[in-house]
């Protein structure tokens, strides 16, 4: 299994280009489910996630086609028939998005049998959102064995859906299903996400009729079928606030490109409330920090526009070298501080009582051997490797292939000493 090494103490100096949003990718695939035209999603990541669920659609009838041209990564997709639509345990179980050919199916095929998701190492995330929604729509559930069985032979229907919480999967799961059922949906409490607003824009590209994604209420009129389009993913919002928080903890002087530094206003103010300093562009943000210690923030994870949870690991991991005491709040997933023991391992100062964490800067951090758990509390423990002293080892960096692109390329273009071992290289 590989590695990443790190030798930390160098300063990042240059420019890093954000890829396409990997939350935001696997849902538009799931997407090519509900049309028999081609659908040509170009800034693409490539990512062990995508390619994945690239296996899954072929399964189930998907010519999935990739390419790399003048204006970067692209994928196309193409359904001319469903031939299966049946997701095996096995299939669903490597990756819980996967669960998200459920919708589609049932809305194109009208019947489906898919695997329940496995469990997560970062809360049980539950489907019962889901499956409620797509009850409302008239969709019959049935659950045997872990698997779902969805009927809904006569199409499904619009329906008022109200979700007790803000679910970002519950809502895209909801828009992948509705956009093809007879009537109006209208969707409550809806999350609000980048992402949400990046799947309304490609399915209303396919011919559907979706207004108000971005907002609490979402508007979904139901049309008969749905074309091909071409569709650009939005910029990865984490993996920018990921780089952002790098340059901010190795110091130097770092501009992200192809970014939309709105969708990380939170994140970035953070950043200059702890000492960083952040310049805005158009397309473009700059993080600089000339050696200063970093001043202690507190924070609280909340659903978008508030804290992103997934960039909650990387900034505890920035806030070890801040001078003060930071509390940090995670709100979104239980056991989401696992990152948490691994961060102590280099020297942090950490104390975690449930679903808060207090951070007391220390002085430097030290390399060590540290393991990942998560895709998130991995590059957690990159971004620290890179400012401790010595060398930092990452185990089990699986979790870093699933979200980010050619990470170690990324920051060794910059300046980073870092480097992946090979299975023949460990020990």
């Amino acid at each position: 299994m590989d590695q990443i090494a790190i030798t930390g103490g160098a300063q990042l100096e240059g420019e890093i280009p954000i890829s396409g949003a990997k939350n935001s990718a696997i849902k538009l695939m799931a997407a090519s489910l509900l049309s028999d035209e081609p659908l040509r999603l170009t800034n693409m990541p490539r990512l062990a996630d995508t390619r994945f669920l690239g296996r899954l659609l072929h399964r189930l009838g998907t010519e999935v086609t990739e390419s790399q041209n003048g204006a970067g990564p692209e994928t196309v997709l193409h359904t001319p028939e469903i031939v299966s639509a049946f997701a095996s345990y096995d299939l669903v179980r490597k990756m819980r998005a996967s669960f998200n050919v459920l919708g589609p199916l049932i809305a194109r095929t009208g019947h489906a049998k898919v695997s329940l998701p496995g469990g997560c190492s970062i809360g049980a995330r539950p489907v019962d959102l889901h499956l409620k929604a797509l009850e409302a729509l008239g969709a019959s559930i049935d659950l045997h064995e872990g698997y779902v069985y969805a009927q809904a032979p006569r199409g499904l229907k619009g329906a008022e859906i109200s979700f007790p919480f803000v679910s970002v999967g519950a809502t895209e799961h909801t828009l992948l299903a509705c956009v093809l059922a007879e009537g109006e949906t209208v969707i409550s409490n809806a999350a609000c996400e980048p992402e949400i607003e990046d799947l309304a824009d490609c399915l209303n590209a396919m011919g559907a009729k979706v207004c108000g994604a971005g907002t609490p209420t979402i508007r979904v009129t139901g049309v008969a079928h749905l074309h091909g389009a071409t569709h650009a993913v939005v910029p990865d919002r984490i993996e920018a606030g990921t780089y952002a928080m790098a340059a901010g903890m190795a110091g130097g002087e770092v501009t992200l490109t192809g970014v939309r530094p709105h969708h990380i206003a939170i994140l970035l103010d953070k950043m200059e409330e702890a000492g960083v300093q952040v310049t805005r562009g158009n397309g473009s943000c700059t993080l600089k920090r000339n050696g200063a210690r970093l001043r202690a923030v507190d924070l609280s994870t909340d659903p978008y526009p508030g804290f992103a949870t997934d960039l909650q690991a990387q900034f505890m991991a920035l806030m070890t070298l801040a001078d003060g005491e930071s509390v940090i709040r995670e709100t979104i997933f239980e056991n989401r501080f696992m990152h948490a023991p691994e961060l102590s391992r280099l020297g942090a100062d950490i104390t975690v009582s449930g679903g808060e964490a207090r951070v007391r800067g220390v002085g430097g951090l030290e390399g060590a051997q540290v393991m990942a758990t998560d895709l998130r509390a991995s590059v957690s423990l990159v971004i620290a490797g890179l400012a401790a002293r010595g060398d930092t080892v990452v185990n089990r960096v699986y979790h870093l292939d699933r979200g980010f692109e050619r990470l170690e390329a990324k920051l060794s273009a910059c300046g980073a000493r870092i480097r992946r071992l090979s299975d023949d290289e460990e020990g």
